[in-house]
């Protein structure tokens, strides 16, 4: 059925441009930045572990509307600029995780300050080019950009004015969910094994060896898979059994024989566990799998690009010819084109003196060429906006390809360093601070518009909102960082060498650099063995020098302490960000794409595996870029996120079976439940339904109490003392048991998605 066509003349929002309400109050800019900086820590926590993001616009509605009302009577405008200055720190979050840990791939720090100025950079960058754009991309084309989020948004804030009642189920999924993760997660109480893992390997001939089925039992991943649907987790999975249960024991089948090891991997292929044959040698091709896919999906998109940037200028342009002087109503009234301009021009200015006073060590060049770095930023960053804005109105924020926008500012941006001969690592790192300035514009543009939306649909004064995403993007800044290096430390191991390598300091390999020594007291070690994990304090370790290997032959690519008293490499340094637990998939990626231009010596024999793996899906009339994620990420992700999906497809079949026996509550013309002001219709695409509220409070749960656990650990390390935990001893520490629990969680959002809200 197509969209009729709604002109702005026709049509009248929530709240009359006459009428005068609360609006932009302190109380709700303190509410929605509190809400930017717990958002934004939880997106940045679920978004490295399972490589998705989800919006919070809908939650944080919801759960101001509740918290509001508690202080008094609230404005629908009132709870829309909460919403608006909480949803910026999961925009911003969301263009951050895509980008800046490639930092750790590529070998540097993740520096705070850096974080920090990126995310704030790209965060105003993408509010003022949205601005020009609001009129014709909002107003002009309401009928034709439906912009999905914000108007469900719009649909919740209006059912909360009319006296609706969403905050209980997202305070049950809240509940529950923290409570489960209390005692599930390794961090906490580990009460129970946080992972049930199955290694097969059968008969005499060890068939499928090297493979492993097991499930990350996380509240945050059921909610993730209950919200994106079966259909879109079962790609994933598909994607997660071939690299598991396929390719992985085929590796070691072929392999296994063999008396040398396989580039890029440094010890023998029958000395590997399951997660050394998927680091080693799944990554790699995943990398190239994410890659082609998002080439793909750029060049899929590229009419709509081109249409969107033609458009955006023309709008622009029509923007500065006199529709100034039609801005009187509140309704209509903007930041000022002179500030836009202004503030565009001091972001090319700070962006400068920070690439000029504050540059990549190693990366140092001149202050015309910083210029024409930040220039370089405004180019690309209005390019990117303006194509973020419209195609979110189409699709919807979470299928914009803005990782496809960022490949394609980092190929030309390498290639530019690359024809300079600008190929030292350090310039890898200046090539992601100009993509990731790009990103993030492109991913806050695309939550700004879905906003803008909302509040032209309620009623709202565009200028405050735009006000509050900037008040929002300064504040959530901080907890994103901090988030990051936080998540980086926690999650990070140290695990002795299965066999110390014989190395000297006075002839490194090319690839690897001596970083002096490690400059902490303390370590504790991991075994390799995940079925019967021991522990080993190390209370010397500033006796170690720090290696820190990139695209080297002879060692693999990571971070290694080396003996000077042995002359060996003992202990491997793996980050937090990049292991199983934060495999960060879009970093990889846009490291990949950034060593491949550089160096030229990525291992493409299984990056050019994933680019055909993904022809051979696309040419199956299957959307690759899930099936490649899926590829890319551990199956213990993708296994659990599925869970969730089949929830989903379980809660609508029993709802589309409830309206089949109940025909007087069915709409005749959509055939769908019928919307009331509480519950509006259930139908797969619903994103405030019972089930799709409940999910929301599953990942803020464990988002959050995840997070508690980060810093337990961060607190351990620094004080050496430890967390009261159950001992793997205790008799619920058993993988049977950890099913169980996850199978009572999974039911609980199946019975209350299939529940009504109530009416207050």
């Amino acid at each position: 059925m197509a969209t009729p066509t709604i002109t702005k003349t026709t049509y009248q929002p929530f709240v009359g441009a006459g009428e005068s309400r609360r609006e932009l109050t302190p109380r709700a800019l303190i509410l929605g930045s509190l809400f930017g900086v717990l958002f934004g820590a939880v997106t940045v926590y679920v978004g490295l572990r399972a490589g998705l993001t989800v919006a919070a616009s809908i939650p944080i509605s919801v759960l101001s509307i509740s918290i509001l009302r508690a202080f008094g009577r609230a404005s629908i405008l009132e709870n829309n600029i909460v919403q608006t200055t909480g949803n910026a720190g999961q925009s911003i979050a969301s263009g951050v995780i895509f980008t800046l840990p490639a930092l750790i791939f590529l070998g540097f720090d993740l520096e705070s300050t850096r974080i920090f100025a990126l995310a704030l950079f790209g965060g105003w960058l993408g509010v003022l080019f949205m601005i020009p754009l609001r009129r014709q991309l909002i107003v002009e084309e309401h009928g034709s950009l439906t912009y999905p989020e914000g108007t469900a948004c719009a649909d919740v804030l209006e059912a909360g004015e009319r006296g609706g009642s969403f905050a209980s189920r997202v305070f049950l999924g809240l509940g529950l969910g923290g409570l489960y993760t209390l005692f599930q997660n390794d961090n906490l109480f580990s009460l129970w094994p946080s992972q049930p893992d199955y290694q097969p390997n059968l008969g005499a001939q060890h068939l499928l060896k090297g493979s492993a089925i097991r499930a990350d039992c996380t509240s945050e991943y059921l909610g993730v898979g209950y919200i994106i649907g079966v259909r879109v987790s079962a790609i994933m999975l598909a994607g997660g059994v071939f690299s598991w249960l396929v390719l992985m024991p085929a590796i070691y089948f072929f392999g296994s024989h063999l008396t040398s090891p396989i580039y890029p991997g440094t010890t023998l292929i029958s000395n590997m566990t399951p997660s050394d044959l998927w680091s080693t040698y799944v990554r790699p091709m995943g990398a190239g799998a994410v890659a082609a896919s998002g080439l793909i999906t750029l060049l899929r998109t590229a009419p709509t690009i081109l249409s969107a940037l033609t458009e955006g200028l023309g709008s622009m342009g029509k923007n500065r010819a006199g529709k100034q002087s039609a801005q009187t109503i509140r309704t209509e009234r903007d930041i000022p084109m002179s500030i836009v301009l202004g503030g565009s021009a001091l972001l090319i200015v700070l962006m400068w003196a920070f690439l000029q006073f504050h540059p990549v060590p190693g990366a140092q060049v001149g202050a015309l060429a910083n210029l024409a770095a930040a220039l370089l930023v405004i180019v690309f960053g209005f390019l990117f906006v303006t194509v973020s804005a419209r195609i979110v109105g189409i699709v919807g924020s979470s299928a914009s390809p803005v990782s496809g926008m960022t490949i394609a500012t980092l190929m030309a941006t390498a290639a530019i360093f690359l024809v300079r001969g600008w190929t030292a690592p350090a310039f890898g790192a200046l090539a992601i601070t100009i993509g990731g300035i790009v990103c993030i514009a492109a991913s806050n543009a695309g939550d700004t518009s879905q906003d803008l939306k909302t509040g032209f649909l309620i009623g709202a004064t565009p200028w405050k909102q735009q006000l509050a995403i900037m008040i929002g993007v300064i504040v959530s800044v901080f907890s994103i960082g901090a988030t990051l290096n936080a998540m980086n430390t926690g999650l990070e191991t140290f695990q002795r060498m299965q066999k110390p390598i014989v190395f000297s300091l006075n002839a490194l390999p090319d690839g690897v650099q001596n970083e002096g020594n490690f400059k902490r007291d303390h370590l504790q070690l991991s075994s390799h063995n995940t079925d019967n994990p021991t522990h080993e304090e190390v209370s010397n370790a500033r006796q170690f020098i720090l290696l820190n290997s990139i695209g080297s032959s002879t060692l693999e690519d990571g971070k290694y302490l080396y003996n000077p008293q042995t002359g060996e490499i003992e202990i491997q340094w793996i980050q937090g960000i990049g292991s199983e637990k934060a495999a960060a998939p879009q970093g990889r990626l846009m490291a990949t794409v950034i060593n491949g231009i550089l160096t030229r010596k990525l291992p493409w024999g299984l990056v050019l595996l994933g680019v055909a793996l993904v022809i051979c899906i696309e040419m199956l009339g299957i959307r690759s870029l899930t099936f490649a994620v899926g590829a890319y990420l551990s199956i213990a992700t993708t296994l659990a996120i599925f869970i969730g999906g089949l929830m989903r497809w379980m809660v609508d079949r029993t709802l589309a079976k409830r309206a089949a026996t109940n025909p007087e509550e069915i709409d005749p013309d959509t055939g769908l439940p019928v919307p009331t002001s509480v519950t509006p219709a259930l139908d797969s695409e619903s994103e405030i339904s019972s089930g799709s509220l409940y999910a929301s409070g599953l990942i803020a749960a464990g988002g959050i109490v995840g997070l508690m656990g980060v810093g337990v650990r961060l607190y351990e390390a620094a004080t050496d003392k430890m967390f009261p935990r159950f001992s793997d001893h205790n008799p619920f520490y058993h993988d049977w048991i950890s099913v169980i629990m996850f199978a009572l969680l999974a039911f609980s959002l199946y019975y209350f998605a299939r529940k009504p809200l109530e009416k207050k």
